[in-house]
């Protein structure tokens, strides 16, 4: 009974950041399983919005086009940084 007084804490960012994570881990490991450079392959759509640079091998092109190139980008900054 005491656990129904704590207050559980909900956090927007940290759910869009596993969010981000989890499709990017995707995409690359399905560019990689296709033989292409994930990285390149990732920057490319990056610097374009080009969906075309991301294969369409397990729905890698639907699901990066789910997110927000801009968020995209200030994940991975934010994740270079701080680590």
């Amino acid at each position: 009974m005491e656990d129904l007084d704590l207050t559980r804490r909900f956090n927007i960012h940290y759910e869009k950041d596993l969010e981000i994570k989890a499709i990017l881990t995707s995409v690359y490991d399905s560019l990689k399983e296709k033989g292409y450079d994930p990285i390149n392959q990732i920057v490319g759509y990056i610097l374009s919005e080009d969906p075309t640079y991301i294969t369409n091998h397990n729905n890698a092109r639907a699901l990066i086009r789910r997110l927000d190139r801009d968020e995209l980008l200030q994940e991975l900054v934010k994740q270079y940084l701080t680590n």
